[in-house]
Parts: structure tokens; C-alpha cells; sequence
């Protein structure tokens, strides 16, 4: 069959025909001017071409009868108002990697500019975040996590070539920040990290005149669910701010009240609109920044943001006049826009039946290596297959704790060392086993009855959800950055590698980890059916005695090194220690450095406590601050 022409019907009529043809193909042709032109006129080329959709004005606050992160949808038939806003567009797909044989722009190329910039706005509004290649494993979990929500109006800033190549080849919308900082990791505090600092406040210095809504966030933070809904409840904002709020001013997902929040208001996640007051905020605060280089970032914010605070704006919206008194400013409820204590610690989301939008890894010790192992025990970092399929297998146990230890008598520091102290007991145990099986240790969830803070506290902040006892981040225990470090082997022996507590319940986990294990039930040798063999039962369990040596432990579970986990009954007693008096030592050298301190007594100074991994070793230890200076010192030390 042939092409059939739409306009059949009208062909008898000729001359009517003809005015109707000409009239479409005219329409056609002003149309597609006028199109080209705008596109050719903004990007300078035909590389930038976009198809455009009308555009949505701005959202007004939600009805009371629709979900907080209902979709506004003009009404259909509605007359757009005139708008000179950049109209929302179908944006080149995140993940699509560039064609093979392609080569690298030139780096001037991801210079921010207003027209990069738009490439990636959506509704008038671009998420953006910047870091240098330490965070690159950061950074992929910051994009992967809003892509998978249907959220690609995303911008990254690169500080250093390395990473900037790195997203490019990826296929993730990035531009050069121009500070060819170092590649590698920067500690809190350091003259780098507050370089970083000063490059976030020039960077929003630079956007907010595009015209363009910024959501700024630090890479070490996470989305949970799509925030823009909710940020635009509150289009009379012109900044919007998380904060480090650890006590709930509010049950719902409204504003926090900020008569009530004393905390400091966290820079990690705020949203920017690009009014008057927001730009001469931003250009305030930049140029405070630049002139002395000893002031940390958020604490120049607090200033100049706080210098007046109040009236509230209206008696319903939460927003309160701020900085020069024009300012609109909101502060985002910790409760869903979580801090590392508000998640981690108190899980106040899940107490209050709230869906977090957010979490930051603030609140939390051991440097970066501790935020991502926070985050790898929510389940919410993206590793690569292979940390999820590790050679010689994993390791496991119940840590099998007593109730008395968990529930019985006052919260203290001395119920809460004896809890730790256990487990810690259990954990060296477990280490050593798996150091002798080559196996990585799945550690398993950590209690703690008491909270862990910089400061004198009474055990838990007063007017906090923290519940005790508490699963707690295995960083207010252990030195996860110690445990990570390589050290040299002929001092401490080799490295132990391990993985967080809900690692086996990780939806990444394959199949054929899943499906290959093996469950070990220590036994008192001489009981009926314990005795040293290779040999399980019907429902393939082994039984194992316990006080077994090197030599028994190498023996039996070589049948058994194709067996992806074996998962131990307990860790009580299951290890008499390392044959090689050698390796035994360099073991104990190694374990001494695993563990931190707990922080802190009230009225004592020093008020930090060290945990001891060998406190079994040590008649009437007991868990006291340092009373010389001459004690204050690790136990390894």
C-alpha cells in the first residue's frame, strides 16, 4: 500500500485544498525559524539542539488534601503567562557514555557558563554538587541515587582533571571548577578542606545570577526521595537550609520551628533561589570568606545569616525574616532531612513514621572511610560487583548477647563497657579467624547503650529519640579508618578485610553468594555428635568444637573454601589463638589499633574513656577517663 495523504478528503475542493496546504507548510516552515533561532542564538551551534516542552510556573504550596510530593500539573487549556524563564526541556540522558572512538573535548569546553548551566536546568531549578576524584565513589552514589528517582537536572563540579575525565567518560553532566586541587582524600579542618569551602560559596556566587534555582549539596550526603516536590511547597523562600537540629521541633514533615532550633545551620543541603536578597547574601558571605582565610564556611553562613533572625514571615509557611531582614529563610526538618545523628543514631524518621528525603554523614568519627561505611550500613552506597563477591569468601557469626547485657539495670558507662566489651571480645575472635581463613568478616550490628559526641553528655543528649539500648555505627567503636589503612606486614600482619553489618541483606549481593553457605555450630568437644570433622548434618550444618587450634581450623574448613559463607553460631571461645608466636603478636599489635574512644564524661577533663581490645587481659580494668596526663594514651601506645 502507498502513502496515503491526510488531506484525501479535501482534494475535491481544489482551491481550498491549496489555501489549507500552503497555509500548514508556511506555519511549518515560521515555526522551525523561529525554533533554530532560539536554540542557534543560545548554544552558538547545532551540537546543543533540544527539544522543548512548555513550561510550568512556580509550584504554590501543596493542598492540604494531596500527598506532600503530589505533581503539579497545569491545567489543561490554561494560558501560560508571559515568562522569560528557560523553558523545561528533555535533557540529555545521565549515564550515556560518549560513542566509542570519540575523543576528549578540550577542558575549556566545562567552563561554567549560563549556557552549560541551562543544559541541565529543569522547571528553572539544578542540583549541583562538586568534590575531586577521592569522592569519585561518593559522587556516582550522589548521581545513581537521583537518576533512579527520575532526577536528571544534576551538575557536577569537578576540582581536579582527574575527575572531571573520569564523569565525562561515564557519562555525567560535569564542569571544571578551575582549582586543580590534589586528588586525593582532604581531612576535616585542613586548610584544603576549607579551600573547598570557599570554592562552594564562589560557585553559588557564580550560578545564582544565571537566574537558575540552586540546590547545593556536599557529595557526602545521599537523596532518598525526590526533593523537589517538597522544596517547592515553599516558593516565598529564598534560602532553604538543613541543619544540625539532633532534637525534633516538629512531628510531620513541616518546616522546623526556628524559634526552636539553636543548632548551627548545616551547609551540606540548602536551596537557593535567585532573588535579590539570596545573590547579595551569597556575595556577602564570599567576600567574608576571601578576606580571612581562618574562617570555616558554615560558621561565616551562621554569622551573617543570624545577624537578624525574625519575625516569622506568616503564621503557616515556617519562614522567618533573616540576615538583612529581607531574606526568606526556611529551615528543612532534621527528622527527613537527616543529619548522621538523626539517622544513624535516633532513626527519628522511622519513629515518627516519616520518609527521609535526605541523609548527611555529619555526627560521625573516622574521616571520610567512616561516612562511607555509615552509608554501606544503610544500604544506601554503590559499590562495584566485586566488593559484593570477595575472593575466599566471607565470614560471619550470631553474636549471641545476653539479654542482662542488653536490657538489665541503669544505662551507664559501666553497663554500657560491659556490653561493648563483649561483643569487642567476640569481634577480635572473628578477626583472627578470619585473618586464618583468608575470608573477609561480615561484621555483625553493633549495640551500644550509651550515644558517642565530642562533648560531656549524660549518656544520651536530653530531648533526643534515642533509644537505648541502639544499634549503633560501628565508627563509635571501632577506628574504620585504622582498619582500612594498609600498614606494613611484618608489623602488624597481613590486612583483615571486612564488611558492614547488613552486607548479606544488601539487594546488590548475587545469588551465588546468597545461595552458597554454610552454618557452623561450635559444640563442647566430647558432647554428643562434637568432634573434629568435615562431615555436616542433613540440614548442612556443621558442628564444631569449641577452643579449636590453627591447625584443626585450617584442616576442616579447607573442604570448605569454595563455600561462599560460613556463618558461626557464636564467636564465644571458638579460637585458642595463632600457632606462630610471630603472627600471634603482630595480630595483637593490629588489634590494639582497631578500636577508638568513648566521648564523654561530664565535669572531668579529659572525659574521653579508651576502649581496650585486650581488656580481658587486664585484672580490674575498669572504663575511667585518663587521671594523668601520663594515661592519656591509647592502649597500644
Amino acid at each position: 500500500m502507498g502513502w496515503s495523504n491526510p488531506f484525501k478528503e479535501v482534494a475535491s475542493s481544489k482551491p481550498l485544498f491549496l489555501t489549507i496546504y500552503a497555509a500548514v507548510i508556511i506555519g511549518i516552515l515560521v515555526s522551525s525559524f523561529y525554533v533554530f533561532s532560539a536554540v542557534f542564538s543560545s548554544s552558538g551551534s547545532f551540537s546543543s539542539v533540544t527539544f522543548s516542552m512548555s513550561a510550568s510556573p512556580d509550584a504554590g504550596p501543596t493542598p492540604l488534601d494531596r500527598p506532600s510530593n503530589f505533581s503539579h500539573i497545569k491545567e489543561a487549556g490554561a494560558v501560560p503567562e508571559p515568562t522569560s524563564r528557560p523553558q523545561s526541556k528533555l535533557l540529555k540522558p545521565i549515564w550515556e557514555v560518549p560513542p566509542p572512538g570519540s575523543k576528549m573535548p578540550p577542558l575549556k569546553s566545562f567552563q561554567l557558563t549560563k549556557e552549560l548551566v541551562q543544559q541541565r536546568v529543569k522547571d528553572n531549578v539544578v542540583v549541583v554538587t562538586f568534590g575531586n576524584f577521592a569522592f569519585m565513589d561518593f559522587i556516582l552514589t550522589w548521581v545513581k541515587h537521583l537518576t533512579d528517582m527520575g532526577v536528571d537536572n544534576l551538575l557536577v563540579g569537578a576540582m581536579d582533571t582527574k575527575l572531571l575525565e573520569a564523569l565525562y567518560w561515564k557519562g555525567i553532566p560535569v564542569f571544571d571548577m578551575g582549582s586543580h586541587m590534589s586528588t586525593i582524600d582532604v581531612g576535616w579542618g585542613s586548610p584544603t578542606f576549607h579551600k573547598m569551602g570557599r570554592e562552594k560559596v564562589i560557585l553559588i556566587d557564580s550560578i545564582l545570577p544565571y537566574g537558575f534555582e540552586l540546590l547545593m549539596c556536599d557529595t557526602d550526603m545521599v537523596w532518598l526521595k525526590d526533593p523537589l516536590p517538597y522544596l517547592a511547597r515553599f516558593p516565598e523562600a529564598d534560602v532553604l537550609t538543613s541543619t544540625d537540629q539532633v532534637t525534633p521541633t516538629v512531628v510531620d514533615d513541616r518546616l522546623d520551628v526556628w524559634q526552636q532550633t539553636g543548632a548551627a545551620y548545616n551547609i551540606g543541603i540548602f536551596h537557593w533561589r535567585p532573588t535579590e536578597s539570596s545573590k547579595k547574601l551569597a556575595r556577602e558571605w564570599k567576600e567574608l570568606l576571601l578576606a580571612d582565610d581562618k574562617i570555616w564556611d558554615q560558621n561565616g553562613f551562621n554569622e551573617i545569616v543570624r545577624r537578624q533572625l525574625g519575625p516569622s514571615v506568616d503564621e503557616d509557611s515556617g519562614l522567618v525574616y533573616a540576615y538583612d531582614g529581607n531574606l526568606k529563610l526556611g529551615l528543612l526538618p532534621a527528622s527527613i532531612f537527616c543529619s548522621g545523628h538523626t539517622y544513624f543514631v535516633q532513626a527519628i524518621y522511622q519513629q515518627l513514621r516519616l520518609e527521609p528525603y535526605a541523609v548527611h554523614t555529619t555526627f560521625q568519627y573516622a574521616g571520610t572511610e567512616g561516612k562511607r561505611h555509615r552509608l554501606r550500613e544503610a544500604k544506601v552506597f554503590y559499590d562495584p560487583p566485586e566488593y559484593y563477591d570477595s575472593p575466599g569468601g566471607f565470614l560471619t557469626f550470631k553474636p549471641s548477647i545476653p539479654k542482662s547485657l542488653l536490657l538489665d539495670g541503669e544505662h551507664n558507662i559501666e553497663s554500657h563497657f560491659t556490653l561493648i566489651n563483649y561483643q569487642m571480645k567476640q569481634i577480635r575472635t572473628a578477626l583472627a579467624i578470619a585473618s586464618l581463613l583468608n575470608r573477609t568478616l561480615v561484621i555483625p550490628p553493633l549495640w551500644c547503650r550509651l550515644d558517642r559526641l565530642w562533648f560531656g553528655h549524660p549518656g544520651v543528649l536530653v530531648g533526643t529519640l534515642t533509644r537505648q539500648p541502639f544499634i549503633c555505627p560501628l565508627d563509635h567503636v571501632f577506628e574504620v579508618n585504622v582498619m582500612l589503612k594498609e600498614f606494613p606486614e611484618e608489623e602488624l600482619g597481613p590486612k583483615i578485610n571486612f564488611r558492614e553489618y547488613s552486607f548479606l541483606e544488601n539487594p546488590l549481593l548475587p545469588q551465588q553468594v546468597k545461595e552458597s553457605w554454610l552454618d557452623v555450630h561450635l559444640c563442647q568437644e566430647g558432647s554428643q555428635g562434637c568432634q573434629v570433622s568435615n562431615s555436616t548434618s542433613r540440614a548442612g550444618v556443621l558442628k564444631f568444637p569449641k577452643r579449636s587450634t590453627e591447625e584443626t581450623f585450617k584442616t576442616i574448613f579447607s573442604s570448605f573454601k569454595d563455600v561462599k559463607v560460613i556463618q558461626f553460631s557464636s564467636m564465644q571461645d571458638a579460637f585458642l589463638g595463632f600457632a606462630d608466636k610471630k603472627r600471634e603478636e603482630k595480630f595483637r599489635n593490629r588489634m590494639k589499633r582497631y578500636v577508638g574512644i568513648w566521648c564523654c564524661v561530664e565535669d572531668h577533663t579529659p572525659g574521653h574513656i579508651y576502649y581496650d581490645m585486650y581488656w580481658d587481659e587486664k585484672p580490674g580494668w575498669k572504663p575511667i577517663p585518663p587521671q594523668t596526663p601520663d594515661e592519656d594514651h591509647p592502649p597500644f601506645s
